[in-house]
């Protein structure tokens, strides 16, 4: 498939909410009535027996998606969860699932309830998981282009969801979660992100005090995600071009959304906090000097977002091996700075003559859990969160910056929520069909 070429948006509405399944009425109910008696009682109660036909029956997990991420986000989830079991695994790989199942349970063989049969293989296999009415929570870890479909397909079923960043490749996909994100209010079903550094305690904190006016009114930002390159894999024998791009998803932009979008969108994401909103515009550009021949991805993207209030921040994002990895994001306020890094690189606050004024260290892997203790815990208490348009959003702002660096034109907000009709996910994936690829290039690349 060439990127550069779109396809209509051809989603059409959902299916009318239906009822909640038995099971997820149960753990919410028993959930608020458990936490009713500890409220009554003055002390803090865990919701942790075995018993299933008690207020603590356990949260039943399935991942879709067992590489990398996925087996991090189930170990972060069954590390900081208690009573919780993952029961079924789900990948197009077939030798993944229970690869990733038999490390799992060596970890945690109590919190491990897979048989072979609840090993699910293929493009599909994801919809045998949303079809077992025992599964409450499914982990999406695919590659992103899948991700818009796999949640709402999700939420449809009466799923919670844990749905990894970005969450969407292209205005149609923004779409698809906005409908998504209404659809799981209305079932109170939960939609948690992968975009951890909403819930990383220096961010938080960093957010709270510049919201509160600590270094006056926010002018302006710089940011930047630049690190020394990314993963690679070569062609198997026997691939057709749609089972090679998949297993080399990075690379293809219906797949990924480049760079800005599957990496770089934690910062995109942060701005968006910072300024409490999406931006109005993207202009910039960028190139590509060091990717292999049949990638699609640019090298580096440079992109001014200008916000409301004619303020400005200056994004720039790079993978190129050997060159200075920066990830952090600089604010200019009336009567300071701040400095927001990231990992673990923690955050500060100066005065106008540079006196530190407060600062705290950074914390990522404690953040990577509590996104999933958040999520538990709102299904047990009832009141599940429901975030998948505001990481839409941002997804949606690292796409209109890809777009204007694709295209060299100037994109607005309203253009990529209300006029383009870009999709470059298709409606229907043959694993055996031939794909065109190419990279973008301004001047000929359209924006549409």
């Amino acid at each position: 498939m060439n990127s550069n070429k779109t396809q209509k948006t051809t989603a059409s509405e959902a299916a009318p909410v239906q009822p909640a399944a038995n099971r997820r009425q149960f753990l919410s109910t028993a959930g608020a009535a458990a936490g009713a008696v500890a409220a009554t009682s003055g002390v803090h109660t865990e919701v942790l027996g075995q018993n299933p036909q008690s207020p603590t029956e356990a949260v039943r997990i399935a991942l879709v998606g067992a590489g990398g991420r996925g087996g991090g986000a189930v170990n972060n989830t069954l590390t900081i969860n208690p009573n919780v079991e993952l029961v079924a695994i789900a990948d197009i790989d077939e030798e993944k699932p229970a690869r990733l199942r038999d490390q799992m349970a060596k970890r945690y063989e109590k919190k491990v309830k897979i048989s072979d049969q609840s090993l699910y293989t293929g493009l599909d296999a994801y919809k045998k998981i949303l079809d077992d009415e025992s599964v409450d929570l499914v982990i999406f870890t695919t590659p992103p282009g899948f991700r818009p479909q796999h949640v709402m397909d999700a939420v449809d079923a009466g799923k919670h969801v844990f749905a990894e960043k970005p969450t969407c490749v292209d205005p149609a996909g923004y779409r698809v979660c906005l409908k998504a994100h209404q659809k799981a209010i209305a079932n109170k079903t939960a939609i948690v992100t992968g975009t951890q550094y909403r819930r990383q305690v220096n961010y938080v904190e960093a957010i709270r005090r510049l919201h509160a006016g600590e270094i006056g009114d926010i002018i302006g930002a710089t940011s930047r995600y630049c690190s020394n390159g990314i993963w690679y894999r070569n062609r198997r024998d026997g691939m057709s071009d749609t089972e090679y791009q998949i297993y080399n998803w990075m690379h293809f932009i219906w797949l990924s959304g480049d760079q800005i979008t599957e990496q770089a969108v934690h910062n995109i994401d942060l701005m968006n906090w910072l300024m409490q909103g999406p931006p109005e515009s993207a202009f910039g550009g960028g190139g590509r000097f060091t990717r292999p021949k049949d990638s699609e991805m640019w090298d580096s993207m440079s992109i001014d977002y200008r916000y409301p209030g004619n303020r400005f921040i200056s994004f720039k994002c790079r993978q190129i091996p050997g060159a200075k990895g920066e990830n952090g994001t600089m604010i200019y306020g009336s009567e300071g700075t701040a400095q927001i890094l990231g990992g673990n690189g923690g955050a500060w606050l100066k005065d106008k003559d540079g006196n530190e004024i407060w600062s705290m260290k950074g914390d990522i892997g404690a953040a990577y859990e509590q996104e999933h203790k958040d999520l538990v815990q709102s299904i047990r208490a009832g009141d599940p969160i429901v975030e998948f348009a505001e990481t839409a959003a941002s997804s949606l702002t690292a796409v209109m910056g890809r777009m204007a660096a694709y295209s060299g034109q100037d994109v607005s907000w309203d253009f990529v929520t209300k006029e383009s009709t870009l999709q470059l996910f298709p409606d229907d994936i043959d694993l055996s069909a031939s794909r065109e690829s190419g990279h973008a290039i301004p001047g000929k690349t359209k924006l549409v």
